[in-house]
């Protein structure tokens, strides 16, 4: 038995607290036990987008279950992670996709084995760091190279987000650069590919943690947070496509991807915030990922107060899929 390609299943009331081999099991026609296991732990499944190899995971529901023909590629190691900027109390890094910026809190007590299957950016970070170092050492003194102590996340972006993300090197440090996050102070400008043609505006609403169907999303009234996008075109392929340029004014979980996709233009290779509209236009933009960078961030340094300011290229993937929707619009 061969799953489709892409082919995704939606995680019912009725399948809530069933494992994730137990679920496939019971959509994939013919699958037996092992085939349902062995399809995990080849990186063959996402659940909500992320590539999943725990078997054993307690689904939720709203949750998207999405069988792949062809394996996920691995996750990124320290290696793929560019240290942007380091100093005693600071270290801002470009986040390369396919690896989430913390671990979840029911991740906390799975076992070190386990974690390595799929490394945290904070967890990785530590031996970019190291790497760094030893880089600007000669090579008679990279042998005696210390331990980097385990940096302090301050916020975050997704697992499919590339970008910048800054982490704190020492309490103090956290405290401060926290603080500046939950005051909404800090700069932060983000790269997005969303589908159809989109002028600039201010997006306004509040978010709440279930629109009423076990997502994220806008509700109404005075439930949930205040999340405020302002959107600028930056270049536009037709009508069919368009790269904005998103600032945010407040910083709420998954608040580019979810506004934009209610306002009628999803980020193209949205899976989970696809847009409900009937005049949305469809994604055939064949992108790998969400097409979401993280391209400037600027904050205060919590010890000297200078005001630091750092910006990061788009990677190789949104810049393949741009030219190719270039390509298209010139004919």
């Amino acid at each position: 038995m061969k799953p489709l390609p892409g082919t995704a299943y939606h995680v019912t009331a009725a399948d809530r607290g069933r494992t994730l081999a137990a679920f496939l099991r019971g959509r994939l026609e013919g699958a037996s036990w092992s085939r349902a296991q062995q399809l995990v732990r080849s990186r063959h499944v996402l659940v909500h987008g992320n590539v999943c190899t725990d078997a054993a995971r307690r689904l939720k529901e709203g949750e998207v279950v999405k069988v792949l023909q062809v394996a996920a590629t691995a996750p990124p190691d320290a290696g793929q992670v560019r240290i942007v900027h380091l100093d005693d109390d600071v270290v801002v890094v470009d986040k390369p996709t396919g690896v989430t910026t913390t671990r979840h809190h029911e991740e906390l007590a799975w076992p070190a084995r386990r974690r390595q299957l799929q490394p945290t950016l904070e967890e990785l970070v530590p031996e970019a760091i190291t790497r760094h170092l030893a880089a600007r050492q000669p090579p008679a003194r990279r042998a005696g190279r210390r331990r980097v102590p385990p940096v302090r996340p301050v916020h975050r972006i997704d697992r499919e987000t590339s970008g910048l993300v800054v982490f704190a090197r020492n309490v103090p440090a956290s405290r401060i650069l926290a603080e500046q996050f939950r005051l909404h102070v800090t700069q932060r400008r983000y790269l997005s590919l969303v589908v159809g043609r989109v002028a600039a505006r201010t997006i306004r609403s509040r978010l709440v943690r279930d629109r009423g169907d076990g997502r994220r999303g806008s509700g109404t009234g005075a439930d949930g947070k205040e999340a405020v996008t302002h959107v600028s075109p930056v270049e536009h392929f037709g009508d069919d496509y368009t790269l904005v340029e998103c600032r945010l004014e407040t910083g709420r979980t998954h608040q580019i991807r979810i506004h934009l996709s209610e306002a009628g233009h999803p980020v193209c290779g949205e899976r989970v915030y696809v847009a409900t509209r009937r005049d949305a236009a469809r994604d055939d933009s064949r992108a790998p990922r969400v097409m979401l960078h993280a391209a400037e961030l600027g904050f205060v340094h919590p010890v000297t107060g200078a005001t630091l300011h750092f910006e990061s290229p788009l990677p190789a993937d949104m810049r393949r899929v741009l030219e190719a929707l270039r390509r298209v619009s010139r004919g």
